[in-house]
């Protein structure tokens, strides 16, 4: 039963990869586009490329506003997305379909209830979200721009993906799902306490080589060191070492290995 399970998957995937490849023109152009993917070895990019496909075959791409969602955008996104998975698989992203993809920034109402029961509204400037259950939603603008934004350690995709990862045990608290509880405490203790220098940092208005929204929270903290970790590795390295490693460990990647 085994043996035929994985033989119907193998078979299944093969047809999606014939259904969606990518163009080698489109994927060349991709990937020089994206220096952090540029530096890569040729059998990182190989099973990028697949799982790129996988990705595409399994996703559904909405332009918000007037905005068309073409191929290039499709595989641009596609590629980024697939980057933290590289050695997981889609698995971890079976939780939603729809990728919403705007322009530009979008604004998006809030509400918030205080102790004393007093609701407050206000607007947040957003360039990406990722909701437990989907969509996902990206701006075009921050997407398309990702090449030139890495030397900042901005990248909205992986931002946006590893909100994902960290919520795939039903929580956004920066500690995504882990074996076992030993490796979860340990994940916490390393990430809690680099979090606590990296806001002393924030607030004495020290330059830093993670974004400082970081602050804002213990999941955007992992959010923003798994973008730095994967798009701006060498600065982000020799700034947080201990977290570098962590991040190596769990994505079972060495970003800085590829960059000269």
């Amino acid at each position: 039963m085994k043996r035929w399970l994985a033989r119907w998957r193998s078979h299944r995937e093969a047809r999606a990869l014939e259904r969606r490849a990518i163009p080698d023109a489109l994927w060349e152009l991709t990937v020089v586009r994206l220096p952090f993917l540029a530096a890569r070895p040729a059998e990182d990019l190989q099973r990028l490329r697949q799982l790129a496909s996988l990705f595409l075959d399994q996703k559904e791409f909405i332009g918000g506003g007037d905005l068309v969602v073409d191929d290039a955008m499709a595989v641009c996104i596609a590629a980024q997305a697939c980057l933290p998975v590289l050695r997981f698989g889609l698995e971890p992203y079976r939780g939603f379909v729809g990728i919403v993809v705007h322009p530009d920034e979008v604004v998006a109402r809030r509400e918030v209830t205080d102790d004393d029961g007093v609701v407050h509204a206000y607007d947040e400037v957003l360039s990406g979200e990722a909701m437990e259950g989907g969509p996902v939603m990206l701006s075009w603008h921050d997407v398309h721009e990702a090449g030139n934004t890495a030397e900042w350690s901005y990248n909205v995709v992986i931002h946006e993906f590893a909100h994902v990862l960290d919520m795939g045990d039903g929580e956004a608290d920066g500690v995504p799902p882990l074996p076992t509880v030993a490796e979860r405490e340990a994940w916490a203790a390393l990430i809690d306490a680099d979090y606590e220098r990296f806001c002393e940092r924030v607030d004495a208005g020290e330059e830093t080589v993670l974004d400082p929204y970081g602050a804002e929270g213990v999941d955007e903290y992992f959010a923003v060191a798994s973008e730095a970790f994967f798009v701006n590795p060498k600065a982000m390295r020799a700034e947080h070492p201990e977290l570098y490693g962590m991040l190596a460990r769990y994505f079972d990647q060495d970003p800085a290995s590829y960059t000269g």
